[in-house]
C-alpha cells in the first residue's frame, strides 16, 4: 500500500496550486481518502475526506471551507486537493492519508510555502 503526493509549491497569497496523491497497492475506490496537514512548530490538522459512494459527497475543515476543494479520479487512482485563495496561515506539509483493513496508510508528505 502506497500513497505519494505531489505538486507541493512556493505560492503567493491568493494562489492557487493543485495537490495531488497517486495511490496503489489497495483498492482506491472502496475507500474514502483524506488530506491532512502540518503547519511548522504545530500538531496534524485534518483538511477534507473523499468519501467512496457514488457521489463521492466530501467534509472540509472549517478553516479551508470554500477555498480548498478535494476531488478524485478512481480511474486513475489519485486523489485531489483544489487549493484556491492561499493564505499564509496555509503553508504546511501536506500529507494524503487512507484508513484500510490493514491500517493507517499515510505519503511522506509534500510542501506547501506561501508568502504574503
Amino acid at each position: 500500500v502506497q500513497l505519494v503526493e505531489s505538486g507541493g509549491a512556493l505560492a503567493h497569497t491568493g494562489g492557487a496550486p493543485r495537490l495531488s496523491c497517486s495511490a496503489s497497492g489497495f483498492t482506491f475506490s472502496s475507500h474514502a481518502m483524506s488530506w491532512v496537514r502540518q503547519a511548522p512548530g504545530k500538531g496534524l490538522e485534518w483538511v477534507s475526506n473523499i468519501f467512496y459512494s457514488d457521489n463521492s459527497s466530501s467534509t472540509d475543515a472549517d478553516s479551508v471551507k470554500g477555498r480548498f476543494t478535494i476531488s478524485r479520479d478512481n480511474y486513475s487512482n489519485t486523489v485531489y486537493l483544489q487549493m484556491n485563495n492561499l493564505k499564509p496561515e496555509d503553508t504546511s506539509v501536506y500529507y494524503c492519508n487512507v484508513v484500510t483493513p490493514w491500517g493507517d496508510v499515510w505519503g511522506p508528505g509534500t510542501q506547501v510555502t506561501v508568502s504574503s
